[in-house]
């Protein structure tokens, strides 16, 4: 018991090298797929419903709106 836990003594979070590079390498990887969803899922957002309003400002949402509830009553 003494062994690991002397070996393990030199880093402050407590993981040898390898475990380092392979957690740090681990945590790259879902970080990449991470950005890359939200990425992908921002442009599918701004293409429904764009944040910023057009050339004609939010009129173009409340004629949208109107028309919507228009069609529902």
């Amino acid at each position: 018991m003494s062994d690991s836990v002397t070996s393990r003594t030199g880093s402050a979070s407590g993981l040898t090298e390898g475990e380092a590079k392979e957690f740090h390498s681990i945590f790259m990887t879902s970080f990449i797929v991470f950005v890359v969803v939200a990425v992908i899922a921002h442009i599918l957002a701004w293409q429904w419903r764009p944040w910023l309003p057009g050339p004609n400002g939010y009129a173009e949402l409340i004629d949208g709106v109107k028309l919507a509830v228009s069609s529902i009553a």
